[in-house]
């Protein structure tokens, strides 16, 4: 099974997908453009207590780092492989 959670900043998304992963024992991919920067802190609602549940794609590339969003995929495609393999 494989949930995605969508919506504006500020709506309360993290705080359904820490509940959802402990729920299902699960692991959340972020999505977030701005959040795959590791300096993009402010103004980006980063996830500050991750509660111990793992998150991929989180402050993975500095700002000066090239990263396209074909960089993204694959990236996510195999976090995502993995993770269903694992029955997460």
């Amino acid at each position: 099974m494989i949930i995605v959670i969508i919506g504006p900043t500020g709506v309360g998304k993290t705080k359904l997908s820490l509940s959802l992963a402990k729920k299902y024992n699960a692991e959340i991919i972020n999505a977030d453009a701005m959040q795959v920067y590791k300096e993009m802190n402010i103004g980006t609602a980063k996830v500050s207590d991750t509660l111990g549940i793992p998150h991929h794609l989180l402050s993975i590339k500095s700002v000066t780092d090239s990263y396209s969003v074909c960089e993204y995929q694959k990236d996510a495609r195999k976090v995502l492989d993995e993770l269903l393999k694992q029955n997460k």
